[in-house]
């Protein structure tokens, strides 16, 4: 395979795409929707395996480019998908405190212990579960995904209690899911106990910002 040629067009096809970013009117980029940035990985990805896949050997740069035009498009459709089912997400959700994240491969959806939970407790709030059904009915909408959910404590008491803590709450979580229609085939419910702070625990604000539970929702198509 010619790695020189592979990667010549991997990047001519990530400039491409890259020329078609928004701009602030003075040609300044401002950022790529989720879209384009699908499309960009999958150029560059489509472009290396078209060419180390070539057949006849004969015809690499052939193959790459083929390959990028696939990748890109096939990145193009799942980067797309991602932003409609967050913006619709973000709109059935009535709590504003719910955050909705595009991290461009999955949707991070995080929502502070103080919504969710009493101190101390994993049972969820009626409020919650209101907006718990919302997620469930959108992942319904969307179901090419496997959901992970995730609970996150601070650091105040010892590592057991926190990490036992965390598991019951992203339990009762992924649980009112799975009643709302989720199949339990694409749930997974871990705790994190303090092991992975967002903020510094040294603060009441950062201790807040930590105590969360996280749903994380990753496509697998």
């Amino acid at each position: 395979m010619n790695l020189r040629l592979t990667t010549m067009l991997a990047a001519t096809g990530l400039a491409a795409l890259g020329a078609c970013a928004p701009t602030d009117g003075t040609g300044t980029t401002t950022g790529m929707s989720r879209t384009q940035q699908g499309a960009l990985a999958g150029a560059a990805v489509g472009a290396v395996l078209g060419a180390t896949r070539d057949s006849d050997s004969n015809n690499e740069g052939r193959d790459a480019a083929r390959g990028a035009i696939l990748g890109a498009a096939a990145g193009a459709v799942a980067g797309n998908i991602l932003d409609r089912q967050a913006q619709a997400l973000q709109q059935s959700l009535s709590n504003p405190n719910i955050q909705v994240i595009n991290r461009g491969s999955y949707l991070q959806v995080v929502m502070p212990e103080g919504i969710l939970f009493a101190t101390g407790s994993a049972a969820v709030s009626g409020a919650a579960q209101n907006d718990l059904y919302a997620v469930a009915r959108n992942l319904n909408q969307y179901p090419n995904s496997r959901v992970e959910v995730v609970g996150h404590t601070d650091n105040t008491g010892s590592a057991a209690l926190n990490m036992d803590l965390s598991q019951r709450r992203a339990q009762s979580v992924a649980g009112i899911l799975g009643a709302a229609g989720v199949s339990s085939s694409r749930l997974v419910a871990t705790g994190a106990g303090f092991n992975q702070p967002i903020a510094s625990n040294d603060t009441a604000q950062g201790r807040a910002q930590n105590r969360r539970v996280e749903i994380l929702i990753r496509p697998t198509s």
